[in-house]
């Protein structure tokens, strides 16, 4: 079923709110996937008030939320430019996070937010969109060969102390 959603700017006052929806949609897509100890002491970092606000506060990042009805189903986070995890190409945006609550998946959200990030890359003349991708997570990888990216590379992700493999995926515009 195709819900259309309304895609929304993150500011510094939906901090709370995007804290809840950070950490729940990551625990459930990860967390039983994960040794419980590595899980923690990368979740108690990556996922806290102040590392959250200094993301939104970044000029080279930008976060979206995705709604439905006015409910926050999911969000975006994208990159640019010294940002990015990889590259710092300020021809190309990352797509460092994108995720939807478990309850509201099958519903094409992800597949608007996607459209939604090619859409700003081509208006501000981009060349590429990229992201990196859990090595373990086959329908992810589908879901963007799908939308027309190819794999390209790998990188190291480390949760805790488990290093893990990233693969890495770009759309050329």
């Amino acid at each position: 079923m195709n819900s259309p959603i309304t895609i929304q700017k993150v500011h510094s006052s939906d901090l709370d709110t995007l804290l809840t929806i950070s950490k729940e949609t990551f625990y459930d897509a990860f967390e039983h996937l994960n040794n419980p100890e590595d899980f923690e002491a990368y979740t108690s970092v990556a996922f806290t008030a102040e590392k959250l606000l200094s993301e939104i506060n970044n000029p080279n990042s930008a976060f979206y939320f995705a709604l439905i009805d006015g409910e926050k189903v999911g969000y975006i986070k994208l990159n640019y430019a010294s940002e990015q995890s990889e590259f710092q190409d300020d021809n190309s945006v990352e797509v460092s996070r994108i995720y939807v609550r478990s309850d509201q998946q099958g519903k094409q959200i992800g597949k608007q937010l996607i459209d939604f990030v090619i859409t700003k890359a081509i208006e501000a003349k981009l060349e590429y969109v990229w992201l990196g991708v859990w090595e373990h997570n086959p329908d992810a990888i589908r879901f963007y060969e799908r939308s027309g990216f190819v794999i390209f590379s790998s990188h190291e992700f480390w949760v805790g102390n488990d290093k893990q493999t990233d693969i890495l995926m770009r759309k050329v515009l």
